[in-house]
């Protein structure tokens, strides 16, 4: 690992594990029933001061893109390996939280699969995939810029549990009584 790898934009860079994660979120995506979608980005009970504080915090990601996108894989290094196990746990709990998501009807809380342990199982996967990139490309500096994005995209998680609040009323406020919001921790 180092703090700033080597950038060059080459065919074995860290944006192909991007593709591949993005490629199999938009088959998902394409999948699902419209309004399924439509519940996946809804942001209307977010406040303000919490859409720009999400956008700032979409800054380091964009910076993190940027970077894995020109930095090549560490093909035969431990780091690689090790990195690659880490990106496919993230992806598979994302498809499987996704498939949660899309399978709960729409005038109830998600709360089953990977929603019974985490209250956010598609933001840790998809953070625990960016970590295992970050890892696979050997780049100390990746990291810092994914774990500021996940202190960022904190905001995002309690925007998005107010709106649960609001929605689904007692029936999402037992859930958050009884679900951790990032599986280990209360």
């Amino acid at each position: 690992m180092e703090l700033a790898p080597e950038i060059n934009l080459g065919i074995l860079n860290g944006w192909v594990l991007l593709v591949f994660f993005y490629a199999v979120f938009g088959i998902l995506l394409l999948s699902f029933p419209k309004d399924v979608v439509t519940r996946l980005y809804d942001r209307t009970a977010w406040s303000k001061r919490q859409k720009t504080l999400s956008a700032i915090g979409k800054l380091f990601i964009l910076s993190w893109f940027a970077l894995v996108i020109l930095t090549p894989l560490n093909i035969g290094h431990v780091v690689f390996v090790l990195g690659g196990v880490i990106y496919l746990l993230g992806l598979l709990g994302f498809v499987l939280s996704l498939l949660n998501f899309k399978d709960t009807p729409l005038d109830q809380p998600v709360t089953k699969g990977l929603y019974r342990v985490s209250r956010n199982p598609q933001q840790v996967s998809i953070l625990l995939s960016y970590l295992g990139i970050s890892i696979a490309i050997g780049s100390w500096l990746a990291v810092i810029l994914i774990t500021i994005g996940a202190f960022m995209s904190h905001i995002r998680v309690i925007a998005e549990e107010r709106s649960c609040l609001q929605q689904y009323g007692v029936s999402y406020r037992q859930y958050l009584e009884q679900v951790p919001r990032y599986f280990l921790f209360f």
